[in-house]
């Protein structure tokens, strides 16, 4: 076996596993396969760290071993899929999107549909949830109960693991600490006895989103059309070829002039010509 091949991204103190550059070839063929996201070389300790706990766990001797496994078995891929996504958010990170989505678009999507009173909003790479239950509790500041409308939001995740946790709607203390005093006492609920220490979502937040796992290159269950999406620092891991795609998609199931919100390092410049930037890494559909 050449020098080359025996090298293994080994912490310091771990009981170290061999990682040849063929294993980590395969994996991230496989990962880009199967949810578009490409594995750079930099990612490469990632990968050793977080699949060498399965290895462990599922008391295999090497990565030869356990990719013959995710082949063969769909629940490992899954696993294996949860492992390696990142998930990163807080409540109303980038808050200059929720402010832009009650100042603006909530008010002009409800002069645009006072006909039909329908809303749709897709929160596509939701994580644990923090995303959606912002978009939600903006929703329900600026409508209020909205009687009469037919408002929902669909949060949807490649990793099943986060979905579920964000279902739950059940969050620490710490989770929530950067929130708005006043959004805290109309929107969370303490929790006591056993849960003290967490609190949940308030039941009129929760009831606007509908929670599922998805992965975005795969086919689309829903038809929309969606007055907003937001697809924020999920398209870093795509390379430029997978954005175009995603985002041609995206604008197919969009309403004419329907928002989308992308994240703070992300853009579509050379990416799309179907939106029209208006600052702030908002765009706007425009064909």
């Amino acid at each position: 076996m050449p020098a080359q091949q025996a090298l293994a991204a080994v912490p310091s103190g771990a009981t170290g596993f061999v990682f040849t550059d063929a294993d980590f070839d395969r994996i991230r063929r496989l990962i880009k396969a199967q949810t578009g996201i490409h594995l750079s070389d930099a990612k490469r300790s990632l990968v050793y760290s977080r699949l060498g706990r399965r290895l462990r766990a599922l008391g295999l001797a090497d990565f030869a071993s356990y990719y013959a496994l995710v082949e063969r078995d769909a629940e490992e891929l899954v696993r294996c899929i949860n492992a390696i996504t990142t998930n990163l958010t807080a409540f109303f990170r980038e808050p200059h999107h929720f402010e832009f989505l009650a100042d603006r678009v909530l008010p002009e999507l409800k002069q645009r549909h006072a006909h039909d009173r329908r809303i749709r909003i897709w929160s596509a790479g939701c994580s644990t949830g923090e995303e959606p239950y912002s978009i939600a509790m903006v929703v329900r500041e600026v409508m209020g109960t909205a009687p009469g409308w037919d408002i929902k939001i669909l949060a949807t995740d490649l990793d099943s693991d986060v979905v579920a946790k964000a279902a739950s709607g059940i969050y620490e203390l710490e989770r929530v600490a950067g929130m708005d005093e006043t959004r805290k006492r109309r929107w969370l609920r303490r929790g006591r006895g056993a849960n003290a220490g967490r609190v949940r979502i308030a039941p009129e937040v929760r009831e606007l989103i509908t929670f599922r796992q998805l992965n975005l290159m795969h086919p689309w269950p829903m038809r929309g059309p969606f007055d907003v999406i937001f697809c924020r620092n999920v398209v870093i891991y795509f390379d430029k070829e997978t954005q175009r795609r995603l985002f041609d998609r995206y604008a197919d199931i969009m309403a004419p002039e329907g928002y989308l919100f992308i994240g703070h390092s992300e853009s579509l410049h050379r990416v799309s010509d179907r939106f029209e930037h208006l600052g702030k890494t908002i765009y706007r559909r425009i064909r």
